[in-house]
């Protein structure tokens, strides 16, 4: 629907439009907000210049937009056929980001952070990974510009999907079993628990602590902060452009969040026209009922990792040392919200909506057998969300436009949908009290 010409050249930051600005971070020792200079030996000062920015857009570099050309402009489709199945009369789109070379979303900000680190002389970039997405991405993207990339994958995913391993060497990664025996942070674990399923606080630990060692090697984060959030814009960006050509705006617009970094990138640049008028979409966000940070936990500064090495984050939170249960869509299983996303639904923007991955990967078989795709575990959930909201409509015969964002495809995640298909696949009950000791151990930050 657009062809390479039409591709966004700008990234959109939702910031200067907002009512009110996020609560800044602070440095976890003298709770003042953080610096440049506490983040340098984490990010090159390109990408921190961009996690500060009070500019509504920066423009995208030549040398990233030549990468993106490689897919992008993505495809948007009408699913028609799950419209049919469904007996719905409303519309369903969905802007389709698995078909990036490392098959998701996460390229679209793992190529601009690889282009800037190579810029600023870095030679080595450390990452941690849940499902693999993230860490596929930022092994493409390190072997565009000649860096070397070291991954920390979560171990419960790192059991349960070997392709993605391999997947991340091919490209020239290197990929290690969180928690390992190669940090501090991780030997302390291993240490009382040999088989411990890890988390993405734990990589993030392991990955962050190499990086902090060597003034060669720097820090990629794959969501939560605004930098990343910023790079995933082009796609909701791109679907404006899209739409506009059909002539039509969307009702409900429907992401999975986890970080928050395809969510935000789908939703932004939509929510910047209804903040200006111009249209009146409900916007919701999808989490796994396991890791329900948005819609469960508390809105409160705290670690974005599970050692406490990183700077302090106003968030939604279910505490730093949560550990959650090893659900399939191991890209959501992350503690905590994204900072501006939690800003942004503590300001009654945007809605939330926890489901568990069974009715999960029910809607990922429907859509499968009607669309055919396959998707990856973390879409699924806001599949099942827009099945939900198309079959309301049918109940009320309303014809609403419903957007979604496929972040990825499943190809090598096959083993969840197994685990579905044979009936292996359960639901964890959770509850408050799930939540409540990692709750309580959220640090204490004056007013």
């Amino acid at each position: 629907m657009l062809d390479e010409s039409e591709m966004p050249t700008r990234w959109y930051n939702v910031i200067p439009d907002l009512p009110s600005p996020p609560p800044p971070p602070l440095h976890p020792g003298t709770m003042q907000p953080v610096g440049p200079e506490d983040l340098a030996p984490l990010f090159p000062m390109d990408l921190i210049l961009q996690e500060v920015t009070t500019d509504s857009y920066v423009d995208i570099p030549e040398e990233v937009q030549d990468v993106y050309r490689l897919w992008r402009p993505s495809p948007l489709y009408r699913a028609h056929r799950l419209e049919k199945a469904l007996g719905t009369p409303a519309k369903i789109f969905y802007k389709y980001e698995g078909v990036s070379p490392a098959g998701s979303h996460k390229p679209n900000t793992a190529v601009p952070q690889a282009y800037y680190n190579a810029k600023a002389g870095v030679k080595k970039l450390t990452t941690e990974t849940g499902a693999g997405q993230w860490g596929t991405a930022l092994a493409f993207a390190c072997a565009q510009y000649g860096l070397e990339c070291e991954v920390w994958q979560v171990g419960a995913s790192y059991d349960a999907k070997p392709y993605r391993r391999i997947m991340i060497e091919t490209f020239g990664g290197t990929v290690h079993r969180s928690p390992s025996d190669l940090t501090n942070a991780g030997r302390a674990l291993l240490a009382g628990h040999p088989d411990h399923p890890g988390s993405l606080g734990i990589a993030i630990s392991e990955a962050v602590e190499v990086a902090a060692q060597d003034p060669e090697i720097r820090y990629a984060l794959g969501s939560v902060l605004n930098h990343v959030l910023l790079h995933q814009t082009i796609i909701g960006e791109e679907a404006l452009l899209q739409f506009a050509k059909l002539g039509l705006a969307p009702d409900v617009i429907v992401g999975c969040t986890g970080g928050g970094s395809n969510f935000g990138g789908l939703t932004f640049p939509f929510l910047r026209e209804k903040m200006a008028g111009k249209m009146n979409p409900t916007i919701r966000a999808v989490e796994p009922a396991s890791c329900p940070s948005l819609t469960q936990g508390v809105y409160a500064y705290d670690f974005g990792d599970t050692a406490g090495m990183t700077p302090l984050m106003k968030m939604h939170t279910l505490g730093h040392d949560f550990i959650p249960d090893p659900i399939h869509a191991g890209g959501l299983r992350y503690h905590g919200m994204s900072p501006l996303i939690s800003h942004i639904y503590e300001l009654g923007l945007i809605e939330a909506l926890a489901l568990p991955q069974t009715e999960c990967f029910s809607a990922a078989i429907q859509f499968a057998r009607t669309e055919g795709i396959v998707p990856a575990p973390e879409p699924t959930h806001a599949i099942a969300a827009c099945i939900r909201e198309a079959l309301a409509c049918k109940e009320s015969g309303e014809e609403k436009v419903i957007l979604t964002a496929l972040c990825g495809h499943g190809h090598l995640d096959l083993a969840s949908y197994d685990a579905y298909l044979s009936g292996r696949m359960t639901d964890e009950d959770v509850t408050s009290a799930r939540f409540a000791e990692s709750i309580a151990a959220i640090p204490v930050v004056p007013a």
